[in-house]
Order: structure tokens, then sequence, then C-alpha cells
């Protein structure tokens, strides 16, 4: 009987966060189906650029945050 793995569990796999039953499973199920295995490198490719963004939010949208903290601490003082 074939297991289907879901992209989740391949990234759990890969950041090692699986039972040692499921983990077991899915190197078991990666020796013999390669299409598991293009899935396996396509997450492995995605978490490697994941790690590679850097975000940072807008000014206005910090400037709007603090305002709107200012705003509610004047008034939860009142």
């Amino acid at each position: 009987m074939t297991v289907l793995f879901t992209p989740e569990d391949l990234v759990q796999y890969l950041y090692n966060e699986l039972s040692l039953e499921k983990k077991v499973a899915i190197e078991a199920a990666l020796e013999e189906d390669w299409t598991l295995r293009e899935k396996l490198e396509v997450c492995k490719t995605a978490t490697q650029n994941l790690d590679k963004i850097i975000e940072s939010p807008r000014t206005e949208v910090i400037l709007n945050v603090l305002s709107y903290a200012r705003e509610t601490a004047v008034e939860s003082v009142h």
C-alpha cells in the first residue's frame, strides 16, 4: 500500500519535526518513489529560499502602529 505524504509532511521531515515512525516511513518511500523525491527537492529549495528572504515593513506602517499605540495608551490612562 502506498502512503501519500503531504508537502507539510515533507517540510516537517526537512526540519526534523516528525515522529521516528513517520520519518522512517518517509525515508522508505523516498527510496521507492522518484516523484516523492522530486517533491522533497522542491520543498528543500523553497525552504532554502525562505531563509534568504529579508522583509521589513514600510516606515508608514511602523508610524501608524506607534500612533495607534500612543492613542490607546492615552485612552487607557484616562
